[in-house]
């Protein structure tokens, strides 16, 4: 399966299994990026967020007009925090960012419970490597990687540039089918 990939400078679709890896300045408004991935020739949309909040996800899905009725948010942080928290079908939700094993079963059941073309967006990789450590991060997205080819869906992964030495970005980008890089002044390269 094809799917599109509506972001400058990228080629203009790639193939079902591919993982992209979005490297971004630190304070790089990512957002954008994300939502045109997330909304562009998709039936279901899972958006992992260990960065925000199911709420703020919503807020950011709304704000930029991606079809929320196609979302469903993986929360790790609201548990965690003492928030209140409600599961439904479009909002899930784990122990922490941390809870790795949690994070790879909900989006393998995510994967399981659609059909038709399948986005995963992860937001953040950093948060993941702050809250768990660099070697189990790198499991896990290793295992959701597996599971996009499994199921012929595609992801893109967040990773702050600058929050990381260059061998742990090095390790990230050796995981992906492709990179894209963000710049400070917002211009988009890529290496697929």
């Amino acid at each position: 399966m094809e799917y599109t990939l509506a972001i400058d400078n990228t080629p203009d679709t790639v193939e079902g299994g591919t993982g992209i890896l979005l490297v971004h300045p630190s304070t790089g408004a990512t957002d954008r990026l994300d939502t045109d991935f997330l909304s562009t020739d998709t039936d279901a949309m899972l958006v992992i967020s260990t960065r925000t909040t199911a709420r703020e996800v919503k807020q950011k899905l709304e704000y930029y007009e991606v079809d929320e009725e196609r979302a469903t948010i993986l929360d790790t942080l609201s548990v965690e925090r003492g928030y209140t928290r409600r599961q439904s079908d479009q909002v899930r939700y784990v122990s922490a960012p941390d809870d790795l094993a949690g994070i790879v079963a909900e989006t393998e059941q995510f994967l399981q419970d659609h059909d038709g073309k399948l986005r995963v967006s992860f937001d953040s990789v950093t948060e993941l490597i702050y809250y768990a450590d660099e070697e189990q991060a790198l499991e896990a997205v290793g295992d959701i990687l597996e599971l996009l080819e499994e199921y012929d869906a595609v992801g893109m992964f967040h990773l702050a540039q600058g929050v990381h030495d260059d061998e742990t970005v090095a390790q990230f980008r050796d995981l992906f089918d492709g990179v894209v890089e963000l710049g400070e002044d917002d211009s988009v390269t890529s290496d697929f």
